[in-house]
């Protein structure tokens, strides 16, 4: 039976889901549809916000971990992010030349309160969802906000399947999506949170603990993850390009994307969630990310769509595994109490690689073309499934380990 706190989640995380499928997942092909923009700035979509994570990460983090209570910051937080859906709005009232920047400016802005909401709200629901419950919790809550997100995206597509080239149906979106966003900040405070008076000895703490780094399970999740994130990472542009400019998608197809891919997601959750359970976080990582290896050099087989779908679904299967089994690893490997510094280190480093990698791959994309460059992404993808399947049989030898001297220990 689900808790208070975690029924108002899931409203949360419907709303909040809504309102990114009717603004955020559209911005690739409005900036090349109606703002005409190069590979480069395409490029940039995926980059700049984790750029401005990287650089807001630790003073969010400092300033979070200094309150007694969380929920009102966050909940402010969210709504200075979805207000900079309106200025999307004027982009295309301002010269043509200036619209490409002027679009990239914005986003990378909505990224700073974005930011504080995103570092806020995972130290909130640690601490509201009991460790025994994270894992059924969280594979619920994905799946139903898939649910909602497919719909969402279906509509869309249905509704504005001849206006990929109307600049008017990206502003409707972009209004729509504010207002969603407001009720994302009706739900935000609907939480209950304990305060948690902090010490003098936690503020003087608050800047950062670096023992954190001392902790195996916790470094080998860093290095695992990254290496994930990376690849992963490095081909979001090179998609988006493909799918645009290579296979013509309009606003119709690329909901189709979106929804089959998100079909998949609702079904697979739970399979992600027993398998992990069965086995570990760790073991299942090392499928996904071999599962994910496949998706760049399927994509470039062809651009005919119905094609396409059917990648997508493929991929859907393994995003999936991706969304669940990294923030309970994360959790998992965080010890209990240094989790914020956990999260916050955690989402510094991958703010650097979520801006590092997508300029990779749009300058393969540059130097050796499309198919080249997706290939290469796939013998990636294939590697960091590699750096799991090491951090697996590691750990397994360690447990082993500390069985057989439990045991022998306890026969003295």
């Amino acid at each position: 039976m689900r808790s208070y706190n975690e029924k108002v989640s899931i409203y949360h995380g419907m709303v909040s889901t809504i309102a990114v499928n009717l603004a955020s997942n559209f911005f690739p092909i409005f900036a090349i549809s109606i703002l005409g923009a190069t590979n480069y700035q395409v490029g940039l979509i995926s980059s700049l916000p984790p750029l401005v994570a990287l650089l807001m990460t630790i003073p969010a983090a400092i300033m979070l971990n200094r309150l007694d209570q969380q929920k009102k910051t966050v909940a402010m937080s969210v709504l200075g992010a979805r207000a900079l859906f309106l200025l999307l709005i004027g982009v295309i009232l301002i010269p043509a030349a200036y619209q490409g920047c002027a679009f990239l400016i914005i986003v990378a802005l909505m990224n700073v309160p974005g930011t504080i909401s995103n570092i806020g709200w995972q130290t909130l629901i640690s601490g509201m969802i009991k460790e025994e419950r994270r894992g059924a919790f969280f594979s619920d809550r994905n799946r139903l906000l898939t649910i909602v997100g497919m719909v969402t995206t279906l509509i869309i597509g249905i509704a504005m399947k001849k206006q990929t080239d109307h600049a008017a149906a990206y502003q409707f979106l972009f209004v729509i999506a504010f207002l969603f966003g407001l009720l994302e900040v009706f739900f935000l405070m609907k939480h209950k949170e304990k305060a948690e008076p902090k010490s003098s000895k936690d503020q003087k703490k608050s800047s950062m603990d670096w023992s954190i780094f001392k902790d195996k399970g916790y470094k080998w999740f860093l290095i695992t993850s990254l290496c994930f994130n990376f690849s992963w990472q490095m081909a979001w542009g090179l998609f988006n390009i493909y799918n645009v400019k290579y296979a013509h998608a309009t606003i119709l197809w690329i909901s189709i994307f979106s929804v089959a891919n998100q079909l998949v997601q609702i079904f697979s959750f739970p399979l992600w969630k027993r398998w992990a359970e069965q086995k570990s976080n760790t073991l299942m990582l090392i499928w996904v990310a071999a599962g994910m290896a496949t998706a760049p050099f399927l994509t470039v087989l062809s651009t005919n769509l119905v094609y396409l779908t059917f990648v997508q679904m493929t991929s859907g299967f393994f995003v999936s595994g991706t969304m669940l089994l990294l923030f309970n690893l994360l959790l998992e490997k965080s010890p209990k109490e240094k989790r914020t510094y956990c999260i916050t280190t955690y989402n510094v480093l991958l703010s650097f690689v979520a801006f590092i990698a997508p300029q990779i791959g749009i300058w393969l994309l540059e130097v050796t073309g499309i198919q080249i460059s997706m290939g290469i992404n796939s013998i990636l993808r294939f590697m960091s499934a590699l750096v799991f399947l090491l951090m697996y049989l590691k750990f397994r030898k360690t447990k082993k380990s500390t069985k057989f001297f439990s045991r022998k220990k306890a026969s003295y």
